[in-house]
């Protein structure tokens, strides 16, 4: 990678007093509100010169505009300050100018800093600085903005608040994927959307611990949170949404060996399937429960549930799951000595296999069909 100059023209760009006076800059110490207009439409036109200059390939002129933009906005004040160095570090960051990136984000730090020393900083201003060290990537940095912001809304009894620092802390968490941590808030959000009885975001953070519980293999979890979600999305009315989680939980079970429970949910995601007309999910139901009953060597179940696969996937025009069943069922009656039945099956499976255009499977059954009929004699 091309290592980005230096920083020009001075080694801190955010002093004003290292570089010429600037001639967009009123003089005195407060501006009126017309001043005020006019910086900020003068910054915004120096912002807008630097996209210019960015699309015509001169990055380094972009920036230079840019600080330039970031010098003025101090006068604006703090909030106004760490909003455009919050925008201006994440274009920096997309461009890959690392050191830009750097001073951006330690220009930050320090002003962080020298408020808390300061005074207390308004809820606006703490939001603010963890949005831009969030643009920044600087991720660390942005939790602990967030949990000051959690500590000082709990200290105030602001539940409103406190919750959108946790919601913040959640999204970070997971981008870090520190699970355990974001199990821990998404833990609490759950427990206060059901106490307060609000399904819409309850059913949000049953969603993000059902997936975090899942990256984290933690299959006990994931269906503890999966078969309340279930429970939320019938109480919404919304059925449409249950057999694919029904089918999670199967499957998590299956991580725990826990086999008949994995039964049961497969058996209860392809029935509700089955009943709204979600052919596709009730055959990815049967299938799992097919091939369930077949690891757990119970032949003759696992025979009639893809029987009963077959109709669903004729129904839904699968020919492709359909070839696959066949090849599944004729495999079973080779497995039961049943060599007639077998070729019967591989012959339905070869004549989808051809519809299908699908040479390399059709190659594969032949030899199945060739090898049956030489064993049979025929």
């Amino acid at each position: 990678p091309i290592t980005p100059p230096p920083l020009s023209p001075s080694e801190n760009p955010f002093d004003p007093s290292l570089f010429p006076t600037d001639p967009l800059i009123p003089s005195g110490e407060t501006l009126t509100p017309l001043q005020r207009r006019r910086l900020i439409e003068a910054l915004d036109a120096l912002e807008a010169e630097a996209l210019v200059l960015d699309q015509a390939g001169q990055g380094d002129q972009a920036f230079q505009l840019r600080y330039r933009s970031l010098r003025g906005r101090q006068r604006l004040g703090d909030l106004a300050e760490v909003e455009a160095l919050g925008r201006i570090g994440a274009i920096a960051w997309e461009q890959g100018r690392n050191q830009d990136v750097m001073a951006i984000g330690q220009r930050l730090e320090d002003l962080q800093l020298s408020l808390t020393r300061e005074k207390a900083m308004s809820p606006e201003l703490l939001t603010a600085f963890a949005k831009a060290y969030g643009q920044l990537h600087s991720l660390d940095a942005a939790i602990a903005v967030y949990q000051q912001m959690r500590r000082e809304a709990q200290q105030q009894g602001d539940y409103r608040r406190e919750n959108q620092a946790l919601s913040m802390l959640g999204e970070l968490y997971l981008a870090k994927f520190n699970y355990p941590a974001a199990a821990e808030v998404y833990e609490i959000l759950l427990a206060r959307a059901t106490n307060a009885r609000n399904s819409y975001y309850e059913g949000i953070y049953l969603q993000k611990l059902g997936e975090i519980y899942k990256q984290s293999a933690q299959p006990d979890n994931a269906i503890r949170i999966k078969e309340q979600l279930v429970q939320r999305r019938l109480q919404d009315g919304k059925p449409e949404l249950v057999p694919d989680i029904q089918i999670a939980i199967g499957d998590h079970y299956l991580e725990l060996e826990q086999a008949e429970n994995a039964s049961q949910a497969y058996q209860k995601a392809y029935t509700l399937a089955w009943s709204i007309k979600q052919l596709s999910t009730a055959a990815i139901a049967l299938d799992k429960l097919g091939d369930l009953y077949l690891f757990s060597e119970q032949a003759n179940y696992a025979l009639e549930i893809y029987k009963q696969l077959l109709q669903v996937q004729q129904q839904s025009y699968n020919y492709y799951g359909m070839m696959i069943t066949y090849e599944k069922i004729a495999q079973l009656y080779i497995n039961a000595q049943q060599p007639s039945a077998a070729l019967t099956a591989y012959q339905q499976a070869l004549s989808l296999a051809r519809s299908l255009k699908y040479s390399t499977k059709e190659n594969n059954i032949l030899n199945q069909i060739q090898t049956i009929s030489g064993g049979t004699g025929s």
